[in-house]
Formats: structure tokens, sequence, C-alpha cells
């Protein structure tokens, strides 16, 4: 919904107009089943709540609502790729080293450290009510555990 042109004023002098938009907001959740450690492709679950949110200009954010895991915007044509973000991960943090939190496992400090280091929310630009991503581009969850978890996503569109 749009409204009338808005006067700006600064010290009782009208300095600028601007027209006043609605922002529409969408907000859903999905879960997703991870088995262990790895990437998980959630490019299509994202896309589908825009379609629903029917806002076709916009931002996109996706929010991981866990500290042991954490969202990237990684190639999503080649698994190759992938793999070495996880090996490169293995390197980086490595279970054996000599971490004091580790109340639920080897993996439990290099699970928070891992999503220290990356994200749990990513933004992406909406148009024409499409994802904006590059052509080898895809929204992944990162599991930083070697155990089964179910993770929650939370998604919210913003635009009109």
């Amino acid at each position: 919904m749009r409204s009338e042109n808005l006067r700006v004023f600064a010290n009782g002098a009208p300095i600028a107009s601007v027209r006043a938009v609605a922002v529409h907001v969408h907000n859903e959740s999905f879960e997703v089943r991870t088995k262990e450690k790895g990437t998980y492709e959630v490019t299509d679950q994202v896309q589908e709540i825009v379609q629903r949110s029917k806002i076709s200009t916009g931002t996109v954010t996706a929010f991981v609502q866990h500290t042991s895991c954490s969202l990237v915007i990684m190639e999503n044509a080649a698994p190759a790729a992938r793999r070495d973000l996880e090996k490169f991960f293995e390197e980086l943090v490595p279970e054996d080293a000599d971490y004091e939190h580790d109340d639920e496992g080897p993996d439990d400090s290099t699970s928070h450290i891992r999503m220290a280091l990356t994200r749990t929310s990513e933004v992406i630009p909406l148009a024409d009510s499409r994802l904006q991503l590059g052509t080898w581009q895809g929204i992944f969850l990162f599991e930083h555990r070697r155990a089964p978890h179910t993770r929650k996503i939370f998604v919210t569109v913003m635009g009109d």
C-alpha cells in the first residue's frame, strides 16, 4: 500500500518530499535433518518461502537458530568445492586439540568455533520473486556436529 508524498522538514522549513511505501514482511521456518557433519543445500526451501510470501522485491534473511551449525553461500554445482570447505575446517579447527568445553563430546567446542568463524544468517536480495544468487551459488546449512540433528531455519522476506 502506498501513501501520499511526505514532506521532510529541518528547522521548520521543508527540505524534501519522499514517497512513503509500506513494507510487507513474511516469516516462516523449516527444519533440516542432518545425518553428520557436512553441507546440506536449502536454497529450494528458501525460494519456496519467497514464492509463498508474494513479495517480489526486497531482501530475504535466513537464520539458523543453533550454535553448532551455520549457514553459508557456497558453490552448488561441484560437490568437490563443498568437500574442500569441509576438509579445510577439519584442519583449521581439529577435534583433537585441547579444548575445555566438551560437555557433549569431542566435537562440542569445535562445532561452536566453526559456527563463530562462519555465520548463522545470510541476507540475499530479492527481485522478480527470485533469490538473486549467482549462477553457481546456493544456500547451505553447514553442520558442524558428527551426530544427526534437526536444525531449524527461520526465513524473513521483506519488501513489496
